[in-house]
């Protein structure tokens, strides 16, 4: 039996954070129903990566809403609204992501929503939070990661602003929202209350760099300064940061400067004494290591560090990574199949339990698919 097994989701979040935190919680064994618009569904289903579709929506969209039903209904209409009402009697959990104000405006805000069911957990997903000068700023992911710093980590020092290569915002987002819902469920065995759970993409991606930022506010207010080349870490020493190689590149993690000049036979780092000098001198002590390194290959650089235990690994892209031994012996990768009967390779839950991995192969539903079977079950008509 899963974890969540018989607790009711309903999931009126769209697009990525929201949808990635019911999606997690469809792992663990809940139930999680959709509530889309009649027709088209939700937006996110048109929101593509490269382009790729298997029927009417997206890979991503099939990926992140692996698992769960979908429930076809009219916000603005009295009746499909009552039965809205009736499921949310029902349910244990509720999620949502709209703009401030527009559940407010449908009668379906925390306020209303715990009068109809009191043990109910009313989770929301902001960009900015509600109030404020950003509050109906849209909330999406650049955005985020441009208003918040996080941009001036990434690259060299000579590099424009950096954002990372993926939705970092939206997935730390959905894993707060979902460990908050979880911590309300648990309160609610205990106390039998309902709870409102509050995440937001902007204090999400402020808690993904609470080592930077803290270092900034104990530092004098001192702009954080990425490495010249190779960075790593805006505020970590050499050598952290990635080397070219002879033939591929190389990572180098937190070392001892003249630990790893003895182990590399690269004398000229011993003239680097004390800690202090390796951040002041990084840039200094990684163009010389960098040269150093250049004569040798990957391989033949990882045959001396790792078995004297530096901290080292080859960079690896997709193809060398995913035909790996290290990566298939994890058993990452599943198969869902569509309704339209699209087979889609995708990663299955992260999370053991048990030491079960968690597979599930059930695709995303079509809009509105299991509407029917959900006003049968729940006795909304």
């Amino acid at each position: 039996m899963k974890p969540l097994e018989n607790l009711v989701v309903l999931e009126f979040s769209q697009f990525m954070a929201g949808p990635s935190a019911g999606l997690r919680l469809a792992d663990l064994g809940a139930r999680v129903i959709k509530i889309e618009r009649p027709g088209k569904g939700e937006s996110g289903r048109q929101i593509a990566i490269k382009n790729l579709f298997s029927g009417d929506d997206s890979i991503v969209f099939h990926t992140i809403n692996r698992n769960k039903e979908s429930y076809a209904a009219d916000l603005k209409s009295p009746e499909d609204l009552e039965r809205i009402k009736k499921l949310i009697a029902k349910a244990d959990v509720m999620t949502h992501n709209f703009r401030p104000g527009v559940m407010e405006k449908i009668g379906l805000d925390y306020a209303t929503v715990s009068k109809i069911n009191p043990r109910l957990i009313y989770g929301v997903v902001t960009g900015y939070g509600n109030k404020g000068p950003w509050a109906k700023k849209p909330g999406q992911d650049l955005l985020v990661q441009s208003l918040s710093g996080l941009t001036h980590l990434s690259g060299d020092k000579n590099d424009l602003p950096t954002p990372f290569g993926l939705a970092v915002a939206d997935m730390m987002c959905g894993a707060h929202f979902a460990q908050g819902i979880l911590a309300a469920l648990i309160r609610r065995g205990k106390t039998k209350q309902g709870a409102l759970v509050e995440v937001s993409l902007l204090e999400s991606i402020l808690d993904f760099q609470f080592e930077l930022l803290t270092t900034y506010l104990n530092d004098g207010g001192k702009q954080p300064e990425r490495a010249k080349q190779g960075n790593g870490n805006a505020y970590l020493s050499a050598p952290y940061g990635i080397y070219k190689t002879k033939d591929r590149y190389i990572a180098m993690a937190m070392e001892d400067v003249d630990v790893l000049g003895e182990k590399l036979g690269c004398y000229e780092l011993l003239a680097y004494k004390g800690s202090d000098s390796w951040f002041v001198y990084r840039d200094e002590i990684m163009a010389k290591l960098g040269a150093f390194l250049k004569e040798r290959t990957t391989a033949e650089w990882l045959a001396v560090l790792e078995p004297a235990d530096i901290w080292c690994a080859d960079v690896q892209n997709y193809e060398e990574f995913l035909n790996h031994e290290g990566y298939k012996v994890l058993q990452m990768e599943q198969e869902t199949v569509s309704a339209d009967g699209d087979r889609i390779r995708t990663t299955r839950c992260p999370i053991r339990i048990d030491r079960q991995k968690l597979f599930s192969p059930k695709s995303a539903p079509k809009p509105g698919q299991h509407t029917q079977e959900i006003n049968k079950a729940f006795e909304l008509v």
